[in-house]
């Protein structure tokens, strides 16, 4: 079980359970294609917005497998939502999770996305006590894939036209990081 004590602190950011009030900067930048490119929600409209953001408010702790922890991140001092990011509970048993991020364009290239996957990992690591944590992404986002083996994920799987994805069929990278492997890169 995780239940954070928020707001979660990085470097730079906050970490925090979304809001009804982050509206306008979450639809600043989930409407923009080059977000949702390589996202299975096409949430371009204002109220489409709305109702994956009414979901997101909800999934603010996990309690059972199966579920999501996201998190609003918030650049401190203007109260501005640039991104978010998810820890999934995939298996209790096996003690797996998923970690994801998506960042508004204009916060990109600053570190951002590598600090606040970082605590996503210590999350699912330290706090929920996972032994393997996966991340996923289309080969074609170079960005997340290079963020991936920044974070020392290794690329276990490259499935060729795994699935349909947006009219086409679609590749799909698999990342992973193991709990021994963690606690050695945070020592070393």
């Amino acid at each position: 079980m995780l239940k954070p004590d928020f707001p979660i602190r990085t470097e730079r950011l906050l970490l925090r359970p979304f809001r009804t009030d982050d509206l306008d900067d979450f639809f600043a930048y989930r409407a923009l294609p080059e977000v949702h490119r390589y996202l299975y929600n096409d949430a371009t409209t204002r109220e489409e917005c709305a109702e994956v953001l009414a979901k997101r408010i909800t999934e603010a702790e996990l309690t059972e497998e199966g579920q999501r922890l996201i998190v609003a991140i918030e650049l401190p001092g203007t109260n501005r939502v640039i991104g978010d990011a998810m820890l999934k509970w995939r298996s209790e048993e096996h003690r797996q999770g998923t970690i994801g991020y998506s960042l508004h364009p204009g916060f990109q290239r600053r570190g951002y996305a590598t600090e606040v996957a970082r605590k996503m990992l210590a999350l699912g690591f330290q706090d929920l006590d996972l032994h393997r944590i996966i991340a996923e992404c289309d080969p074609r986002n170079e960005p997340s894939w290079r963020l991936m083996e920044r974070l020392g994920m290794r690329r276990e799987a490259h499935y060729r036209e795994f699935e349909i994805f947006k009219g086409e069929w679609g590749d799909l990278f698999v990342y992973a990081m193991l709990a021994e492997e963690y606690r050695n890169d945070a020592q070393g």
